[in-house]
């Protein structure tokens, strides 16, 4: 299962309140969250980053906001299973863009990638998942493709496709409802949406959003409250040939 970013506090509580008893009912075998908006005020702290763990994630992917808290930095460098994307620039950047899961009878690559279309420049994506994926081999490999532009995920699911077992979209926390089977067997959607407010916009108040856009003056962004949701996505992945049979989107409120 991977789940859509999770957004502050509210965020954190939300999915402490629903992950367990739905992890049970659906008897998963390995959560994804992408955490890098879970602190109050944007990014992820050690004290968030615990309480994703705490609910019943297994890796953290993060995104443009990852190192937004200096006091996360250690963190990146000596947790195994939290991930910043690839394409930062090694030895320069803390963390590392790839965790992998011994599951006994077959490992999961898990790899985290940033696009670069509307986002900062960073290395190639494309680039740096070849190097990855000709670096690190696995039974299964997922890829939590933080990116701004529909089209550029897209054509890194047609890139990957047969190469991964799945890879999902990040970033603009709306869930999509293009989740597919891609022809050589990857499970692929868009973006898995995300973890928090429902009346919100990405999270944030909606009035502070719009009177940001409306009058061009800088506004603090304080988060909503409110009724909260949990996006994200089950692809059920065949342990043996690592092709994706089935993919199913969830949304819990």
């Amino acid at each position: 299962m991977v789940i859509g970013d999770v957004v502050g506090s509210i965020g954190c509580d939300f999915l402490a309140q629903k992950l367990p008893s739905f992890k049970r009912l659906k008897n998963i075998d390995v959560v994804i969250v992408n955490g890098e908006n879970s602190a109050d005020g944007n990014g992820i702290t050690p004290v968030s980053a615990q309480r994703i763990f705490n609910a019943g994630a297994d890796v953290i992917t993060t995104g443009n906001h990852a190192f937004r808290r200096k006091e996360m930095y250690d963190l990146f460098d000596s947790h195994p299973a939290i991930i910043r994307p690839a394409n930062y620039p090694d030895g320069i950047t803390p963390g590392k863009g790839i965790c992998t899961l011994d599951m006994c009878s077959y490992k999961i690559n898990v790899i985290n990638l940033m696009g670069v279309a509307f986002m900062e420049n960073l290395d190639c994506p494309f680039r740096t998942i070849d190097k990855i994926l000709r670096e690190n081999d696995a039974n299964i490999s997922i890829v939590d493709f933080h990116a701004e532009a529909t089209g550029e995920k897209r054509a890194m699911g047609y890139y990957l496709d047969g190469r991964v077992s799945a890879i999902y979209g990040t970033h603009t926390h709306v869930l999509t409802a293009d989740e597919t089977i891609l022809p050589n067997g990857t499970g692929y959607i868009t973006d898995i949406g995300m973890t928090g407010p429902i009346h919100s916009v990405l999270g944030v108040k909606p009035e502070l959003v719009i009177s940001k856009l409306k009058d061009k003056m800088p506004v603090r962004f304080d988060l909503a409250q409110g009724d909260c949701k949990l996006n994200g996505v089950i692809f059920n992945i065949n342990q043996k040939n690592g092709k994706t049979m089935s993919v199913e989107r969830i949304e819990i409120v």
